[in-house]
């Protein structure tokens, strides 16, 4: 599975504790980063870390490109609500693509334990269901 790490400044620390707390669930998979924060993540846990460039020099537009090219299937993205972000509208149009293309997307720090937790469990499989059963209504 191909996993995207985004944090904004104020959340790099925690995204390191959180991949620590993680680090047997997500040394089974790829990574991906943007700059700061995947240079953080390797040297924090001895993982791989493709990185991409800074999320204000474009990187944020890379992970959005993967996802339009299907080549992502989780992002976690630790953003700081309560900070102005000068490329806010890239961090928008990550979303959204997100969204359009139904990758789970965390933007907190409790969504992406369920997310982590949920992929350790096998339930990693939704966007497959989901497309299997696109002519045939789930009853809930």
């Amino acid at each position: 599975m191909k996993i995207a790490l985004i944090a904004h400044d104020r959340k790099k620390d925690l995204i390191v504790k959180m991949t620590l707390a993680y680090l047997p669930i997500l040394k089974r998979h790829e990574l991906f980063a943007t700059g700061t924060t995947g240079q953080r993540i390797t040297d924090a846990t001895g993982l791989s870390v493709h990185r991409f460039k800074s999320g204000p020099l474009g990187g944020d537009q890379q992970i959005g490109a993967m996802i339009s090219e299907d080549n992502l299937d989780m992002v976690i993205f630790l953003r700081d609500p309560l900070a102005s972000q000068p490329h806010e509208p890239d961090v928008n149009a990550l979303i959204r693509l997100s969204d359009v293309y139904e990758i789970p997307l965390a933007t907190n720090i409790g969504t992406a334990e369920i997310l982590l937790r949920g992929l350790d469990a096998g339930f990693a499989d939704f966007r497959q269901v989901v497309h299997e059963t696109d002519n045939h209504p789930i009853s809930l």
